[in-house]
């Protein structure tokens, strides 16, 4: 199966803090599987570290309230493209974030709040008919 994931959770120091999400069950489950490595976010030209992000009214802004908007959708499209040419079967990605989150997002008021709602590259994947998990789906299933 090929599985497109979330660089950060492969143990890549991608985060906009300069750290990673590494999942020791995700790389355990993911050594019998072809691995697409993708951080939408680097992708789109943000560097590492980077001042944190939320959505806010469908923009992507950064703690100071400057758009970040261009590059993260820029990014979201080439991982996009990645997926299409890859022909992945299904993308494992971060919970939560502006680019990856699948079922809540960060409010855009950088107080921690949480809201319903998919992050940039997330919902592209999803409006182009890819199956998406939540790594905090994934982590919680026995089966895997």
């Amino acid at each position: 199966m090929k599985i497109l994931v979330s660089a950060c959770l492969l143990g890549e120091n991608c985060k906009y803090n300069g750290g990673n999400n590494k999942s020791i069950k995700l790389l355990s489950y993911l050594k019998n599987h072809e691995v697409i490595s993708v951080c939408p976010e680097v992708l789109g030209g943000l560097s590492i570290p980077r001042i944190p992000c939320e959505i806010r009214n469908g923009e992507v802004i950064n703690k100071e309230g400057v758009s970040c908007d261009q590059e993260f959708r820029k990014g979201a499209k080439i991982a996009l493209q990645s997926a299409i040419n890859e022909k992945i079967d299904l993308a494992i990605l971060q919970s939560r974030s502006p680019s990856c989150g699948i079922k809540q997002i960060y409010s855009g008021t950088f107080s921690k709040e949480l809201i319903d709602g998919s992050g940039v590259f997330a919902q592209l994947l999803m409006e182009n008919g890819f199956k998406v998990l939540d790594i905090e789906d994934f982590e919680k299933e026995k089966s895997l």
